[in-house]
């Protein structure tokens, strides 16, 4: 019986919904995609069926911070055949990683050191009974025009004889879906999709003329909190400079974002989880694998560049089930900045002649004619499609990112119920409005929850930025 291994395994007398169902596809040996909400269990999906399976789960997984988190989580439980295999390990460590692998049973990687030639020869030959793709949506945000090694993640699989792959995610619209079922290369997969509706998270918006307007209220918001929150911002520099400003404000703050040192930013995130820090201030490189469940707040500075995006950076609240507010700020002007940063990284038609006209396309690098990432998503296209054909492909990118960012707009702009609007972009529904639903149906900031006692803070990562708030200039 499932229930007493979960029992067993994991001290749970029952399944949360779609779990269930989930793990008998995955122990059928079915390829499975599975959207099950943030805060209901996905990493059981995988856990449950690697215990009753003879051979290794390998989970790859996007972010690295996200895959310590895992790992981490694992040995807590009392794991030991557990290990991330990733750069942050250097060579005598990698070496030694391969020559063992068989030795663990899961194994958490990266779409990009799946392509890495000694882990694919080692991966080959290692028997393996579950393929696990954990934030699986991130192929279809990221593969096309950021990390084109998602698009690879089957390559490196054989198709007849391989195991069965399980698909992950929070959210997913229709389109995210078929990126996923065929970039993955899934087999008559089994779906289970609920709801992406979170009808604890009041859906709240707030327009200003200026950007000073629209800070000062996000201030202001903060200091009279009550409760954890994240403040998302799209830039690094933004990070830090809010982080600074929340400080002088006296708010335990720290800011976190990809350009950090992996240890400052491991730091941070436990501190927040412990309740030493009360706001994040963070880009979207945040989220993934916290274990926080009564974050009762998440702010937009700048609305994000998909719906997809938005839910799942407001789906960090109110994992608890207790009241949450999601709060998207816009000033005039900050579409212009929405759809600079989502579309920069595509290469334009000089680039795509420019590498087909080296004798090493790297070169168009090293002359600083183009960035890293836009290398490798020409090199990618252009080993699959003719120049002509890749310049056609980039441009519909361009332009299904436009029609991405007209859709975020629309919540921005609308009268009509947040909530729908947010559910309908995934070919859902909402099934029963809440009392507290959305700002144009009502709902209020007003937060009714039980507070943790306030921890000490243990040290702070950034000194600079404490000096600062002891002695402001």
């Amino acid at each position: 019986m499932l229930t007493e291994a979960l029992q067993r395994y994991f001290g749970y007398t029952t399944f949360r919904p779609g779990q269930q169902a989930v793990i008998e596809a995955v122990l059928r040996g079915e390829d499975v995609v599975a959207v099950l909400p943030t805060g209901t269990g996905k990493s059981l999906c995988y856990q449950l069926p690697t215990k009753l399976l003879p051979h290794a789960t390998l989970i790859v997984s996007p972010l690295l911070s996200l895959m310590q988190d895992q790992v981490e989580q694992l040995k807590k439980m009392g794991e030991r055949r557990v290990i991330a295999l990733n750069s942050f390990l250097n060579r005598a460590q990698k070496q030694h990683v391969l020559a063992t692998l068989s030795q663990y049973e899961f194994i958490f990687t990266s779409p990009e050191m799946l392509q890495q030639p000694d882990v694919r020869a080692v991966l080959q030959t290692l028997p393996l009974s579950l393929i696990v793709v954990d934030e699986a949506h991130c192929l279809s945000q990221w593969g096309f025009d950021f990390r084109p090694d998602y698009l690879q993640i089957a390559d490196v699989f054989q198709q007849h004889g391989r195991p069965g792959i399980l698909a992950l995610s929070a959210t997913a619209t229709q389109q995210v879906l078929a990126d996923i079922k065929h970039y993955l290369r899934l087999n008559e997969p089994f779906e289970l999709i609920q709801s992406v509706d979170r009808p604890n998270i009041r859906l709240m918006r707030e327009r200003f003329t200026t950007q000073e307007e629209k800070l000062q209220w996000a201030f202001s918001y903060i200091e009279a909190a009550k409760g954890a929150g994240i403040l998302y911002t799209q830039s690094r520099k933004k990070c830090e400079h809010y982080a600074q400003q929340l400080l002088a404000r006296h708010v335990r703050v720290a800011y976190y974002h990809a350009g950090m040192d992996m240890y400052d930013r491991q730091l941070i995130q436990q501190q927040f989880i412990a309740g030493e820090l009360d706001w994040i201030v963070a880009t979207n490189a945040f989220g993934m694998g916290v274990h926080k469940d009564n974050i009762r707040h998440v702010l937009h500075d700048v609305f994000p560049a998909t719906v997809a995006n938005y839910m799942q950076e407001i789906g960090r609240a109110g994992r608890d089930g207790e009241p949450a507010i999601a709060v998207l700020l816009y000033a005039q002007g900050d579409e212009q900045l929405v759809t600079y940063v989502a579309t920069e990284d595509i290469p334009n038609d000089v680039q795509v002649d420019l590498y087909t006209q080296q004798v090493d396309p790297y070169d168009i690098v090293r002359h600083g004619a183009a960035s890293d990432t836009q290398f490798r998503v020409l090199h990618y296209w252009l080993q699959q499609k003719n120049a002509q054909q890749v310049k056609h492909l980039l441009g519909e990118l361009r332009l299904e990112k436009r029609k991405q960012i007209e859709a975020m707009q629309q919540i921005v702009s609308t009268a009509a119920c947040l909530r729908q609007l947010v559910v309908n972009a995934f070919g859902q529904v909402v099934e029963e409005k809440p009392t507290e639903c959305c700002i144009n149906c009502g709902a209020t900031y007003e937060l009714h929850v039980v507070m943790d006692k306030k921890a000490p803070l243990a040290m702070d990562v950034n000194w600079q930025m404490r000096l600062h708030a002891l002695f402001p200039l």
